[in-house]
């Protein structure tokens, strides 16, 4: 968010931070990483112990993306705009490399001038 005052008829625009946001002290995201990965391992070994755990093949894993890909790609809407977001970012990386390239181009160029004139 940001806050505009009037400042001797300047406008002074000044970023306003959000609210601080209050953590859980309760849960599973709020425990220490480590702590997280010992309950994930236990439930994970209980589940290969029960039967229930499933680890996909490679040729289950290429069906089920293969499904995936098709059931999104019905929605032309949505392919749309991921090509849109895609093709945006790549223009925007494409302009930032270009100005730094620039920029470097002419900080190189200004240092062989002083260099010279010494």
């Amino acid at each position: 968010m940001i806050s505009t005052e009037m400042n001797s008829n300047n406008p002074v625009t000044q970023p306003v931070s959000p609210a601080p946001v209050k953590k859980s002290t309760r849960g599973f995201a709020s425990m220490d990483p480590a702590r997280q990965r010992e309950i994930a391992r236990k439930g994970g070994r209980a589940a290969h112990l029960k039967g229930t755990a499933h680890e996909f093949t490679p040729d289950e894993a290429r069906v089920a993306g293969r499904k995936g890909g098709q059931a999104v790609s019905r929605d032309r809407a949505h392919m749309a705009m991921i090509g849109r977001e895609g093709g945006q970012a790549r223009g925007a990386k494409a302009a930032r490399l270009a100005a730094q390239q620039q920029q470097l181009q002419q900080q190189a160029a200004q240092n062989g001038a002083v260099k010279q004139a010494m």
